[in-house]
């Protein structure tokens, strides 16, 4: 071989050698790099083997949603132990209505766990022993058959162990892969595990964790008391709810995530499916950079991105002005007839030159728009130990009324005027009362005189409301704003809506 050609292949090896992203034998262990900057590296860390792992086992810091552990602050390899409990337990899916739902850490979705690429991951999986199920662990992150499922199935008083190298950066899904997998994962078994590169992630004021899945129950949408998973509309992917972080209002009212005016957030977002693909958005806000599937190759400027059933995104934006922000799956009926929505609340003083205007208005919020919804919960309490007080409707429809009613009929009760008839101080009402449970459940269209004013719209079944939700919100308007009152109960309102469909008479 020639001069030039041994010059060339020198410079190459060299080349590969600076890329290969593996530790120096001059930097070989943590007391080593304790000092040292945690610098950039090159695309090739996208993928690789740091080598063994240094300095003493460290215990993963995990969390429950929506926080996220803190970002790791090393430049070495570390062997991580990361314990996992597989935990069965019945919790709130909505307000009075509750849910069996299969847990890794005890929440939906499960615990949120941070490597650093490189890392030699030990995993335990332990199965509460009063769980009635075998469970196991799918992780996304780990390259080898099954992505742990195999070698962690474990029965119920069990733990299981076994070890993986993180080799490529990145968010990625985990969930249970026990048959039948579509089950498990509906019942809530899944949660993120995020590699970051080596070099670490961009500096943000906060960081969030945000898991939309979509749920199978029996009963309708907020039909109270304990709703058992139904398997036929699992199959047919008809979702009951599609939430975040496995409860409707989970990241609403006393729950809202929070952040200043000028802050960066960063949002870690998965979808554990089982079925559906999420449109994820975040209304006021354009994500400044979105890394789509939890890729590396980072796209700006977006407005929503689809996250498919297991997979996750990473999403970053600025605070400009401060309001409530809302984040849904734009395939908005999932948002504000299925649940898939939350809020971050931004404080800090207005930038009138950036936008005008005034805080979110309430129609995008829906019944989340004011404090969590405590009033239709202790009146599913009260109804289910058959102590329901008319108090207590008149509480609980006012908080449903806010969310279901109030765009047309005002929250006042005055209507629209030539649009929306009034509710206060209804004749139409007056006359008989009994007809409103009618009206809202099989809809009317047509002309029709209310305090002698003449509306034509349409009003549409309210085929999103329970049984009790109606019999609160109509007793809430029976004893407010001069109206004669009076009060309606659940079964009153099933008779009227399992009636026949009156013919098309007068209106709205």
């Amino acid at each position: 071989m020639t001069r030039p050609y041994l010059y060339v292949a020198a410079v190459a090896m060299l080349a590969l050698a600076a890329c290969s992203g593996k530790p120096s034998a001059s930097s070989s262990g943590p007391a080593a790099n304790a000092t040292a900057p945690v610098t950039s590296t090159s695309v090739a860390s996208e993928r690789g083997d740091f080598g063994p792992p240094q300095g003493e086992p460290i215990h993963a810091v995990l969390t429950s949603p929506p926080h996220v552990p803190p970002p790791i602050h090393r430049n070495y390899p570390a062997k991580v132990i990361v314990e996992l409990e597989v935990v069965e337990k019945e919790m709130p899916i909505s307000e009075g209505v509750s849910y069996t739902f299969w847990t890794f850490g005890g929440t939906v979705p499960g615990s949120f766990i941070r490597v650093r690429q490189g890392d030699t991951v030990e995993f335990h999986l332990k199965n509460a022993p009063d769980s009635k199920m075998p469970h196991n662990i799918d992780l996304h992150g780990v390259t080898g058959p099954g992505g742990g499922a195999a070698s962690s199935f474990t029965a119920p008083g069990h733990e299981s162990q076994f070890t993986f190298k993180a080799l490529n950066q990145g968010i990625y899904v985990y969930h249970c892969a026990t048959a039948p997998v579509g089950m498990h994962i509906a019942n809530g078994m899944y949660g993120l595990i995020l590699v970051e590169p080596p070099e670490g992630l961009s500096p943000v004021d906060h960081e969030y964790y945000v898991m939309q899945g979509d749920f199978y129950t029996t009963g309708k949408y907020r039909e109270k008391g304990h709703q058992p998973f139904d398997m036929e509309k699992a199959i047919d992917e008809h979702p009951t709810y599609v939430l975040f972080n496995g409860r409707e209002g989970s990241i609403t009212g006393d729950n809202a995530l929070t952040a200043k005016t000028d802050q960066k957030v960063r949002l870690f977002v998965g979808n554990g499916g089982p079925n559906l693909v999420s449109s994820f958005h975040v209304i006021g806000e354009i994500f400044d950079k979105v890394q789509p599937e939890g890729g590396t190759v980072a796209q700006h400027n977006v407005q929503t991105t689809l996250i498919p059933s297991g997979g996750a995104a990473i999403v970053e934006f600025h605070t400009d002005v401060p309001g409530s922000y809302v984040l849904v799956d734009h395939s908005i009926f999932r948002a504000f007839n299925k649940g898939a929505l939350g809020i971050l609340k931004v404080d800090g003083a207005e930038n009138k030159a950036i936008y005008s205007g005034k805080e979110v208005d309430s129609v995008y919020l829906g019944d989340r728009a004011g404090a969590n919804l405590q009033a239709v919960s202790t009146a599913a309490k009260a109804h289910a130990a058959g102590t329901l007080t008319k108090d207590e409707q008149i509480a609980a429809g006012k908080q449903l009324f806010a969310g279901t009613c109030s765009v047309c009929h005002q929250a006042n009760g005055e209507g629209l005027p030539n649009v929306f008839p009034p509710l206060a101080k209804s004749d139409l009402l007056a006359a008989d009362p009994k007809r409103a449970m009618t009206i809202v459940t099989h809809g009317l269209t047509g002309k029709v005189t209310v305090n002698g004013h003449e509306y034509d719209s349409v009003m549409p079944p309210m085929s999103q409301l329970t049984d009790d939700e109606v019999a609160n919100i109509l007793t809430y308007v029976l004893n407010s704003w001069g109206n004669p009152g009076g009060q309606f109960s659940k079964d009153e309102v099933a008779k009227a809506r399992a009636a026949a469909t009156p013919a098309p008479a007068a209106g709205h």
